[in-house]
């Protein structure tokens, strides 16, 4: 009798055992979750914005490569309207992209790194990396980041122009070359070969 009650103890033990793990397990998962989404939070800062500028700035080049050839066939008299009614809505577009891009950020980072994070970082780790974005430093490195790649790109501009120009210039005598001095004569004069208006 003794034994069949231990055994029931224990038999009702271990189900009440596999009960709360179940729980436990799901509020473990749902912890994991919520650090993940508070890494990725901790992450949108100047420039995650830049990242979005950036994507839109692309979309943009896209319609100027397409449209700048359009423009330059129109007549003369009207480019220079042409250009102005053209970059107002060009302004109006850029801003738009920014928008509709800004406005998915929240949702992708849900969607795509939040899983990620979850998948490939322990909750340790997750704490760990939540209290390095958390820390004065970090935060203050954020927020100075795109002026300090401004400053970087700046410099390496710099350092580079006359190499650069010099392999334009290599380029463009290869390039006369290829395609014959034919072809490069009969281009559009420069505004300094255009004769002056008259008066």
């Amino acid at each position: 009798m003794k034994n069949a009650l231990t055994a029931v103890t224990l038999a009702a033990l271990v189900t009440l055992a596999g009960v709360s793990a179940k729980p436990s397990h799901a509020q473990n998962a749902n912890a994991k979750q919520e650090l993940a989404a508070k890494v990725v939070n901790l992450q949108q800062g100047p420039e995650l914005d830049r990242l979005v500028e950036q994507l839109a700035a692309g979309t943009t080049q896209e319609l100027l490569q397409n449209w700048g050839p359009k423009v330059d066939a129109a007549p003369a008299a009207r480019q220079t309207q042409i250009k102005e009614a053209l970059n107002a809505e060009l302004q109006k577009y850029s801003d738009d992209v920014i928008k509709v891009i800004g406005s998915k950020v929240a949702k992708s980072s849900t969607e795509a790194l939040v899983p990620a994070y979850a998948e490939r970082f322990t909750t340790e780790e997750l704490q760990q990396i939540a209290a390095f974005f958390e820390s004065p430093a970090i935060k203050k490195y954020q927020s100075v980041a795109p002026e300090l790649g401004n400053v970087f790109v700046q410099k390496l501009v710099e350092s580079t122009r006359a190499d650069v120009a010099t392999r334009v210039e290599q380029f463009n005598t290869a390039a006369t070359k290829i395609v014959g001095t034919s072809a490069t004569s009969k281009a559009a004069p420069s505004a300094k070969d255009k004769p002056a208006a008259k008066r």
